[in-house]
């Protein structure tokens, strides 16, 4: 990998991260477009840009996370269901991350979700996602669960779990993004801990490419967030829905003709 794919990887990263059009999916399709030949290294390189993405969401809603330790319990409720999911099912979990094809079956099916979201969460009784109990933020954490399928969406699904908590879209999408901190950060630490476990190192060039890659992906996710509460205030989910199923039905194509795509 060089710097200009490490560019492009944390543009996509940071992109798609926080929008429900799954991340996982667009990387396939950048990395097998660029040729990037998956290793140890590259699969540190994208899980690792996402510290990152997380440091976007805790300086555009650095108050929040100040504001009680109620706000941290809730989040650390919500985190419980992941952890536990992924312990138990970590090797089915691996199985489905090699496979290009569950990623585009979730991009289609999930997108169909996506199409029809805004008219079964219609009614919303909390637009502050502080407002929620702990009961609440344990089932949103089970929806986080369901992103562990690749294609799903982590950000996708656990807004749609805010929602089927009576969240409003704005609050539902907030509550997701202060999810990925805890989320992304342990993903991340474990990923590190087990590059240097299997006895791998980093390179001098390898550490710049992980610090142009986070300092990229924090930059585009700031503009990203930004940008998609107002879209999803005002517009709601359709776009993505439709995004969705040609991204899934794209990936579909690429495997049809024979098409390399590259899990990384």
């Amino acid at each position: 990998m060089n710097i200009y794919e490490a560019i492009v990887l944390a543009i996509i990263e940071g992109l798609t991260e926080f929008l429900p059009v799954s991340s996982t999916g667009h990387m396939i399709i950048g990395s097998s477009l660029m040729g990037i030949q998956s290793n140890e290294f590259v699969k540190l390189f994208t899980v690792s840009i996402q510290l990152g993405t997380i440091l976007s969401v805790v300086v555009l809603y650095f108050k929040h996370f100040f504001k009680s330790l109620d706000f941290y319990f809730k989040l650390l409720v919500a985190f419980t269901p992941a952890v536990i999911f992924g312990l138990l099912f970590s090797d089915l979990i691996d199985d489905l991350l090699e496979s290009p094809l569950a990623v585009a079956i979730s991009l289609i099916l999930g997108g169909f979700i996506l199409l029809f979201s805004d008219k079964w969460f219609k009614k919303a009784d909390f637009d502050d996602s502080a407002e929620i109990s702990y009961v609440s933020s344990f089932k949103i954490g089970f929806f986080q669960c369901i992103a562990m399928i690749p294609g799903v969406s982590r950000s996708g699904a656990t807004i749609i779990g805010g929602m089927s908590q009576k969240l409003t879209r704005k609050a539902a999408a907030e509550f997701s993004f202060f999810l990925a901190v805890p989320t992304m950060f342990a993903a991340t630490a474990k990923k590190l801990y087990d590059f240097y476990k299997d006895g791998h190192q980093i390179t001098g060039q390898e550490i710049n490419l992980l610090v142009v890659g986070n300092c990229v992906g924090f930059v585009v996710a700031m503009l990203a967030i930004k940008s998609f509460i107002g879209y999803l205030q005002k517009h709601g989910f359709k776009l993505f829905g439709w995004y969705r199923i040609v991204v899934g039905s794209i990936i579909l194509l690429f495997l049809l003709s024979g098409f390399d795509l590259q899990i990384i």
